[in-house]
């Protein structure tokens, strides 16, 4: 959601969709657009898709849930809903797959988007939960912006010159704030029941308690990292969990994805660009594992998500929790690093107006913080508006990722938004901050 859709008539409603539909699928197109079609049906990682089958299964979605069960019209292509199934076939398979080409898939997204319009126009927004303030609509806004996101590692993975362009951030940020902050121990709202966009795992609100406990004001940076590094945190298993030790060596980690040494000194590749890695920004593309090791070697750990969400949300004056730490107004680029903007975190220390309450900054954007709980629903969960949202991935290996990055669009990101993924791997856009327990002395 981005804006507050609740206090709209039913035509701004409309008209709000339609242009998050149109801001959304421009978002797409120039993803797609900037590499020929050879590039577009390649693979360029086994763990991703060819960029063309996520461009179709974008489409397939907003059919299957806006054309068919919203609208009740005639399927578009009823022959290729197998194909963009992910459920059915893994991401190594789809290479093989019968898929349709570049130029079908941007037909096929065209018509399937004009049926969309039509069913937007016509389609009462009430009356059932699953259109009850656009929430269908806004499920598949939210769809299509994630596996941007995920087009966006795609992009990351691929060899050759760079074909995406941004500016660097320029934020305003502060160079004098504290190590860390204290969170006082105590209950507060955890999740949320009035979000109208909010997905299932979101829901219900539930009163979470925590004890006292310190948060890196900041996420973890390069330059923090790199001192890890240079301490031989990598050869040395006492700072790692047996199985990320054991993955540490068998996947052969030596640094974060995409660093490399040349001349004694770290350098990066982004987005086809060779540069030294800034010390100042947030480390990212870093496994559940490594962070755990570094947050293990600078005596810490990683948060739990209810800590995360706490730190992200929780008003101390009010005793309420805020739809996202600066508050319930809606980002803009003076709060956060959003909405591929810029294709790299911004400076730790920027975006003086995201704070939260507390004085913890850039617990939005940048990049995914990693915390320690697994995936699982919250008390009363009941799925909606289909198990494999959410409920078919709980328990596992997960690692829950809060937060969003830099390639996450405001309307897939907020302060109870949840994401998951498992702990080996590192093509998101990942990093972390940590946490240590507040002894006695420490809560005055």
């Amino acid at each position: 959601m981005t804006m507050p859709i609740t206090e709209q008539g039913s035509a701004a409603l409309r008209d709000h969709l339609a242009a998050e539909f149109a801001r959304t699928r421009a978002r797409s197109v120039a993803l797609t657009d900037a590499i020929d079609d050879g590039e577009l049906v390649c693979q360029h990682s086994r763990i991703m898709s060819p960029l063309v089958w996520d461009f179709a299964h974008i489409g397939n979605q907003e059919e299957l849930w806006l054309v068919r069960e919203v609208g009740g019209r005639d399927p578009v292509r009823a022959d290729i809903d197998e194909l963009y199934d992910a459920f059915k076939h893994p991401r190594p398979n789809r290479p093989a797959l019968p898929l349709l080409d570049p130029t079908e898939t941007r037909r096929y997204l065209s018509e399937v988007r004009s049926k969309v319009l039509d069913v937007l126009d016509r389609t009462p927004l009430e009356g059932r939960r699953l259109v009850e303030h656009g929430f269908a609509f806004g499920m598949i806004v939210q769809h299509e912006q994630q596996h941007d996101e995920t087009m966006l590692a795609t992009h990351q993975l691929r060899t050759g010159p760079a074909a995406l362009h941004a500016p660097p951030p320029r934020p305003q940020r502060s160079r004098n704030l504290p190590g860390e902050v204290l969170v006082p121990a105590g209950e507060f709202t955890m999740g949320t029941s009035t979000e109208p966009w909010a997905l299932d795992n979101e829901r219900p609100a539930y009163r979470a308690s925590t004890g006292a406990y310190w948060l890196d004001t900041v996420p973890v940076t390069n330059g923090q990292y790199q001192r890890f590094l240079a301490d031989g945190g990598y050869d040395d298993p006492r700072w790692w969990s047996e199985q990320g030790w054991t993955h540490r060596c068998e996947a052969g980690l030596v640094g974060p994805q995409f660093w490399y040494l040349d001349g004694g000194s770290w350098w990066r590749d982004r987005f086809g660009v060779a540069e030294p890695v800034p010390a100042d920004e947030p480390v990212v593309h870093v496994c559940f594992f490594e962070a755990q090791a570094y947050a293990a070697w600078a005596g810490k750990r990683l948060p739990t998500e209810v800590e995360w969400e706490k730190a992200a949300r929780f008003d101390p004056a009010t005793g309420r929790s805020r739809r996202f730490p600066w508050g319930d107004e809606d980002p803009t680029p003076a709060h956060a690093n959003l909405g591929q903007r810029h294709l790299q975190p911004a400076p730790a220390g920027s975006y003086l107006a995201g704070a939260s309450p507390l004085g913890v900054h850039q617990l939005i954007g940048d990049v995914w913080e990693w915390t320690s709980s697994g995936f699982s629903g919250y008390p009363g969960f009941a799925p909606f508006p289909y198990r494999e949202y959410s409920e078919v991935f709980f328990g596992g290996d997960y690692r829950m990722l809060r937060g969003g990055s830099f390639g996450t669009d405001a309307a897939a990101c907020r302060g109870t938004f949840r994401n998951w993924d498992h702990p080996v791997r590192r093509q998101i856009f990942t990093g972390f901050r940590c946490a240590r327990d507040a002894g006695p002395g420490e809560l005055t």
